[in-house]
């Protein structure tokens, strides 16, 4: 057996691509609409599994865009998306740059929390050991639910 994808349900495809790859770093890799049933599914993996999804299907998330559907429910009985990042301080930084507010600030040098447009909450880890902790991040406190 083998971890294929995470489905989440989306609202807005521009919107939350503009999220998933300008904001956080993830690349479309395939696109799939079905037009009979008035859906679109993306596919997004992490820049480092783009070749590992074209030759055997890497980790991804399926976008679904329901084109008739006007909103969801909070994502909150979901969980969270996880993604492990080279610096979670420039990671996050990227983040605020791109008007995402940071939930859970990565305080330790090693964990964070962002929402997607759709309230899915993702998670970000730092590789390795963590950071030694720094301003801003080391006062900031969070903001919202994450």
């Amino acid at each position: 057996m083998k971890y294929l994808h995470t489905m989440i349900r989306v609202s807005d495809l521009d919107l939350s691509l503009d999220f998933f790859c300008n904001k956080l770093g993830l690349v479309e890799v395939k696109r799939h609409p079905v037009p009979d049933g008035r859906f679109t599914l993306v596919f997004l993996t992490a820049p480092e599994d783009v070749e590992r999804f074209e030759k055997d299907w890497a980790p991804a998330i399926e976008l679904t865009w329901n084109w008739d559907e006007s909103g969801y429910d909070s994502g909150r009985n979901f969980g969270h998306l996880a993604f492990e990042v080279d610096d979670i301080y420039a990671a996050c930084q990227k983040l605020m740059d791109g008007g995402v507010t940071i939930n859970r600030p990565p305080r330790d040098g090693h964990m964070a929390f962002v929402r997607s447009p759709d309230d899915v909450s993702v998670e970000l880890l730092q590789k390795g050991e963590a950071l030694a902790p720094r301003e801003p991040w080391a006062s900031m406190e969070n903001s919202g639910t994450w």
